[in-house]
């Protein structure tokens, strides 16, 4: 039950990451652009997603 929690924890952090680069993409107007954070935001952002729906996938429930 522990690594469900884990992996729940993980993608959640995952989509916040990733709607975060999102929003950071869609408002750079004023001509900056962060390109670095972007990347970062959102590389770890699937990095983070993808292991919890892993960890959420392959982890198995214990019969009592």
């Amino acid at each position: 039950m522990e690594k469900r929690i884990l992996g729940i924890i993980l993608s959640i952090l995952g989509i916040v990451g990733l709607i975060y680069a999102g929003a950071t993409f869609m408002n750079n107007g004023n001509g900056e652009k962060n390109i670095k954070s972007i990347i970062m935001f959102g590389v770890l952002g699937a990095i983070f997603f993808v292991a919890g729906i892993s960890l959420i996938k392959n982890t198995k429930d214990k019969e009592t």
